[in-house]
């Protein structure tokens, strides 16, 4: 058995292990005499077999960052000093992505996802403190495809559980066309085609809130209809100059991709021009076009509340007309049944239904009739064409409802198959209404029936 160790100074055999800051010593109970110190261990036995301890394992922290982590950092950092931002935004963008490295999800994912990860955080940091930014832009840096880039972004939105707050119209606007090259003279853009940046902020800002008004942005992308009010406030700021350019050479010229659903949104802004256009007394003389109304912009936006509401009428407005039609229809089908009960009553049955047959003959219904307009309903009656129902024009020039274009211009369904004639029949299939129809009998099977059968 090994003899214990005892002190050189007064040969006392009570040592004890005494930490001194991060540094384990031997010393002397009784004279305090210090018998070994410096090595960073653990126990007195390792000391004595001289084995040192790393300094990871002593203390049970690693001070150095991972490989990965530092280089997702410096990106962070860098992607914020490109785009100017505060040095409140960077840390709280750094600490973002500290925290989204040490979820399991984002753990074994592609080296393309983990530096869209550092783009994600700056992009949610944005929005959180209200500064214009959008995906496109994060995407045009970071030289990412938007459809990857989002779903990155919804997966750290879900897995950090962070509100990401919508960017409004206005700052759309500003921050979108700030990218424009169209506001100063270069080799690219002639000089009639240069404009003032306030002008063409102010005149997109206000196409756009129309655009809004009208459900055009409603469930779109909002940077076609952007685009789309950009080219018509350029071309309204000086029509001669700026009629004859489209729109894709309108895009070339400020160095923009062009969206494919631009030209739907463009065309669907013109529309709600032209019917504003056709509510103002001066402007009814001209013959306009999709081309002539952008001369008149600035006159249609200047009015834009009240030409809306001359140009187009509520939905609830056409519901109580659709109501009073009903009603209508109603109480004169009522009379005429009692007008018919009252002459039916005199006569033998053969002589009444001869009665109700020349009343089909001639097709008289009276002058409440569908045919000859609805009662009740302060629009103008169209003839033939019964009471208006919703999406339709009233006339030639009448108001349409309001509506998102997704209701009034509905996509066409797929027809259901034919079902086989092998198939059972339970009795609970569903009728359509041209299939009654089918079962009501017209005048001349009346008559027919009529003949063949003797009526009581």
């Amino acid at each position: 058995m090994a003899e214990r160790r005892r002190c050189p100074e007064c040969g006392s055999a009570a040592l004890l292990e005494d930490s001194h800051y991060s540094q384990q010593q031997l010393v002397c109970a009784a004279c305090g005499c210090v018998l070994a110190e410096g090595l960073l261990t653990t126990t007195y036995t390792e000391e004595e077999h001289l084995r040192e301890v790393s300094y990871s394992q002593s203390t049970g922290q690693r001070e150095q960052l991972s490989r990965c982590l530092q280089r997702g950092i410096r990106r962070v950092q860098d992607l914020c000093k490109v785009l100017h931002l505060p040095a409140v935004f960077e840390d709280t963008a750094v600490s973002y992505f500290q925290r989204a490295l040490q979820l399991p999800c984002f753990h074994l994912v592609s080296v393309e996802k983990k530096e869209l990860l550092g783009g994600c955080c700056v992009f949610v940091t944005c929005r959180q403190h209200n500064w214009p930014l959008t995906m496109g832009t994060i995407c045009s840096l970071l030289y990412a495809k938007q459809e990857l880039f989002a779903g990155v972004f919804l997966s750290l939105q879900r897995e950090l559980g962070l509100s990401v707050p919508a960017l409004s119209l206005a700052d759309l606007v500003k921050t979108h066309l700030n990218s424009f090259q169209l506001f100063q003279h270069t080799a690219n853009v002639p000089a009639p085609f240069v404009e003032d940046k306030e002008k063409m902020i102010t005149r997109t800002v206000q196409l756009v809130e129309l655009a809004s008004e009208t459900w055009l942005v409603t469930g779109r992308h909002p940077v076609p209809v952007v685009t789309a009010a950009a080219f018509l406030a350029w071309q309204s700021l000086q029509p001669p100059a700026r009629l004859t350019c489209t729109l894709a050479r309108f895009c070339k010229l400020a160095a923009v991709d062009l969206p494919p659903p631009a030209h739907l949104r463009l065309k669907e802004l013109l529309e709600i021009l032209l019917s504003m256009a056709s509510q103002l007394a001066w402007l009814r003389v001209f013959k306009l076009d999709k081309k002539t109304v952008v001369k008149h912009i600035g006159d249609l936006l200047q009015h834009r509340i009240f030409l809306l509401r001359s140009a187009f009428c509520l939905e609830e407005q056409q519901q109580q007309q659709q109501q009073q039609c009903a009603v209508g229809l109603q109480e004169a089908s009522q009379g005429e049944d009692s007008q018919r009960e009252g002459s039916l009553d005199k006569g033998s049955p053969g002589e009444r239904l001869q009665d109700k047959e020349d009343s089909l003959d001639k097709g008289s219904l009276g002058k409440d009739s569908p045919g000859e307009g609805c009662p009740g309903s302060p629009l103008p009656a169209v003839p033939g064409k019964g009471c208006p129902s919703g999406g339709e024009h009233q006339g030639e020039g009448g108001k349409r409802p309001l509506l998102p274009p997704c209701l009034l211009n509905p996509r066409k369904r797929l027809r259901r198959a034919a079902p086989s004639s092998d198939a059972a029949l339970s009795g609970e299939e569903h009728i359509s209404d041209s299939e009654i129809e089918q079962y009501l009998r017209s005048p001349e099977e009346v008559r027919a029936f009529r003949k063949v059968k003797d009526w009581p």
